[in-house]
């Protein structure tokens, strides 16, 4: 059974089919986390989807893995929201998603902005770096995205997935540029 759920955007109405049953992606630890519907995220300490709010009633935590989830499933609006609510302003992995979701949004200098910031809180911090390499490609800028894959290969070499995936996007720009 499919439910429907319409956006209006730019004085269009879209309406996207959604499952009725809860979709479900793995955490950060492999675990399964539904992707909660719209305006809730999924509270590990009840193991179940709630009504988001802020104020610390849900941990930042179930707020980085919801927004996440959100992010990388397209969601890039609600993943923001969810984001925002987490009380640590400062967490490298809320700042990276941020930056994540506005640049899938368009948004590209905003994403940098927040990757900047993850970097400034944990500059080892990889996927921020590639996320930071795919933006400087959205702009462009293969000088500033091959510094990024230098970055990420001084913290982990070139065997680990960030680094891999980076150099693929490189090397796809390099084709449609060359």
């Amino acid at each position: 059974m499919h439910a429907r759920f319409a956006i209006q955007a730019a004085g269009l109405v879209l309406v996207v089919p959604l499952l009725a049953a809860p979709v479900l992606a793995a955490d950060s630890g492999g675990d399964p986390v539904p992707v909660c519907k719209a305006g809730q995220v999924y509270d590990k300490a009840t193991k179940k989807c709630v009504v988001q709010q802020g104020g610390g009633v849900i941990d930042d935590e179930s707020l980085y893995e919801t927004g996440r989830q959100l992010a990388l499933a397209g969601r890039y609006g609600e993943a923001i929201e969810v984001l925002s609510l987490a009380a640590n302003k400062a967490d490298p992995r809320i700042l990276n998603y941020l930056g994540y979701a506005h640049r899938k949004q368009g948004r590209v200098l905003v994403g940098l902005g927040y990757y900047e910031e993850a970097l400034k809180v944990d500059p080892n911090y990889t996927l921020v770096r590639e996320y930071l390499g795919e933006a400087h490609l959205q702009l462009g800028d293969l000088a500033k995205a091959r510094e990024q894959l230098a970055e990420i290969e001084k913290r982990c070499g070139t065997s680990c997935e960030e680094y891999a995936d980076l150099s693929e996007q490189i090397d796809a720009f390099v084709k449609t540029k060359g």
